[in-house]
């Protein structure tokens, strides 16, 4: 089985049986072992993958962290475990502690669901503070596969996932910091906007007035840029399609599909997709085209809808869940860029989906 495929049987299994796992000992054997075994460890093979590891911590020994993998028998990465129910924000500490009483190169610290990876960046021998990267299981982006298959046994290389660690390490507070000033810029982010577009005096009111222009601006960026690879993908299937048409021009027989996907459907979707990142992760939602109209979902769940368009006919429409009834409500747009005027009703029915499900 591929890894990414093995990942995702992981994250289908902490999916389904998250809510039922009520302990740090369930939480270890349901999900974070099987994770592991994912990234090619034997774990119930003390000499590669031991549990209850040894870390004392100056004079106050007996301290033990949760698992280590070994490397010719001395521990290189630690890891420490919690419930999944857990926030992990007050648990780095512990690990920092035994971090530098082993010859452990790595920790990770983990509640079976959000994965935080340390090394000692900032100074040898002595843990970082800030991770230098995080990965939640139920949100397996992309672009992090190659990062955590560089920890699987067959890849372990621990001089090169140091060197590439600094790197991602500034990748990831960068995107973070992106993703702050998407939603709400502040001053300096704005004055240096300012400073390359603004040629009158910056007075604190000139600063307050372009906070607004500077979030739209920065979200119509975002749109526009995921719209034109949206109209990439649609140009390749459309001439993949008549390619296909081509080869089979004899058996044109068959009835000419009645659901077609628009580029100005898909344009409402990237839309919605850029106003809600942030508070909906971009992989958890989906749309599905009908002939009635275009839902967008929230993890594909069709009771949990976000919004749906009707953009065929002359008067274009949009349909809004009610927050109480759940029932339809319906808008008149003129185009999709008139969903920017309901991001507060967006944003609303995105946080009640998110909210119940983490609950």
């Amino acid at each position: 089985m591929e890894f990414i495929e093995q990942l995702k049987s992981v994250a289908a299994r902490v999916e389904q049986n998250r809510s039922i796992i009520m302990t740090e000992e369930s939480t270890k054997t349901s999900f974070i072992l099987p994770f592991f075994q994912a990234l090619g460890y034997d774990v119930f093979n003390p000499l590669e993958f031991t549990p209850e590891c040894t870390a004392d911590v100056g004079i106050k020994k007996g301290e033990k962290v949760d698992y280590a993998i070994l490397q010719n028998g001395k521990p290189v990465i630690l890891i420490e475990a919690k419930w999944c129910g857990e926030k992990l924000d007050s648990h780095g500490s512990q690990l920092f502690r035994y971090f530098g009483t082993t010859s452990a190169r790595f920790g990770i610290l983990t509640n079976g669901i959000e994965y935080r990876f340390y090394t000692d960046l900032d100074e040898k021998n002595k843990m970082d503070l800030v991770p230098f990267m995080e990965f939640n299981i139920l949100n397996i982006k992309e672009e992090i596969i190659p990062e955590l298959k560089k920890f699987h046994k067959l890849n372990l290389d621990l001089d090169n996932i140091f060197s590439s660690a600094s790197e991602l390490k500034y990748v990831t507070a960068i995107k973070q910091l992106l993703s702050k000033q998407l939603t709400a810029p502040d001053e300096n982010f704005v004055l240096y906007i300012l400073s390359e577009v603004y040629t009158g005096k910056k007075m604190q009111a000139t600063v307050e007035r372009f906070k607004d222009i500077v979030k739209r601006s920065y979200n119509i960026w975002v749109v526009n840029l995921l719209n034109e690879k949206f109209q990439t993908a649609m140009a390749n299937t459309v001439s993949e399609a008549k390619e296909n048409v081509e080869k089979t021009d004899d058996e044109q027989s068959e009835e000419i599909p009645k659901i077609i996907t628009t580029a100005m459907e898909l344009e409402g979707f990237a839309i919605i997709k850029a106003m809600l990142y942030g508070v909906i992760p971009p992989n958890d939602i989906t749309f599905k085209d009908t002939e009635s109209y275009f839902s967008i979902l929230y993890k594909g769940n069709t009771r949990k809808w976000l919004c749906r368009l009707d953009l065929t006919g002359i008067t274009k429409k949009m349909y809004l869940p009610d927050l109480e009834t759940g029932k339809p409500v319906r808008y008149q747009i003129n185009s999709a860029n008139d969903l920017f005027s309901y991001k507060d009703q967006l944003l609303s029915i995105a946080k009640k989906y998110s909210s119940t499900t983490s609950a």
